[in-house]
């Protein structure tokens, strides 16, 4: 068999493997995830995942590369209004909706409740990229100053906390999302015409 067939026949079993390590971790929290489970669930003897990744550390990063890509193409899939604040308040939108319809994802990529994990430069250069196409959204809308910026991205965030830790099922902290960015960006524009 080639080189290149090989290399996609692994490459098919690693997002085989991490699509099912996604199902687990929806299933029973990203910490919970077992290898010995995930590798009987894709077919493999627990010393047999081993030859794809090293650690669970390794797929950790591997989860939090994807997931971030995941959430690039989420984001890119949008038709965004022509008005820089109604763009912005869709893209957040659309953040908020990855994160309450993937919560194992959204603590792996935003959270840091695994002991020693941090993701590798490569899976961060991802999440970057990410975080640069909100920043180019807020910039567009007003938001300028880097803690504007980190006041709209930790604001979205605890909506999304307080919401997938208190009622997961409902919108009951999330509806207040274009509301809270009207509040931010007004603010944001008012301080930096001063």
């Amino acid at each position: 068999m080639s080189t290149s067939k090989v290399t996609v026949r692994r490459e098919a079993k690693i997002a085989s493997i991490v699509a099912t390590a996604w199902e687990l971790a929806e299933a029973d929290g990203v910490a919970g995830l077992s290898l010995h489970a995930l590798a009987r669930a894709v077919g493999l003897r627990q010393p047999s995942l081993y030859e794809y990744f090293d650690s669970k550390h390794a797929l950790y990063d591997e989860m939090f590369a994807d997931g971030n890509r995941q959430l690039q193409a989420h984001l890119a899939a949008l038709t965004l209004p022509r008005e820089p604040r109604r763009a912005l308040k869709r893209y957040l939108g659309a953040l908020a909706s990855f994160a309450l319809e993937r919560p194992a994802r959204y603590e792996l990529m935003f959270l840091r409740h695994l002991p020693n994990f941090t993701p590798s430069d490569a899976s961060y250069a991802i999440a970057g990229e990410v975080l640069g196409t909100f920043v180019e959204r807020m910039t567009a809308a007003g938001v300028t100053k880097p803690d504007d910026v980190d006041c709209l991205v930790a604001m979205t965030a605890g909506l999304i906390d307080a919401q997938l830790a208190n009622e997961p099922n409902t919108d009951r902290w999330i509806r207040h999302l274009d509301r809270l960015i009207d509040l931010l960006v007004d603010d944001a524009i008012r301080r930096s015409a001063q």
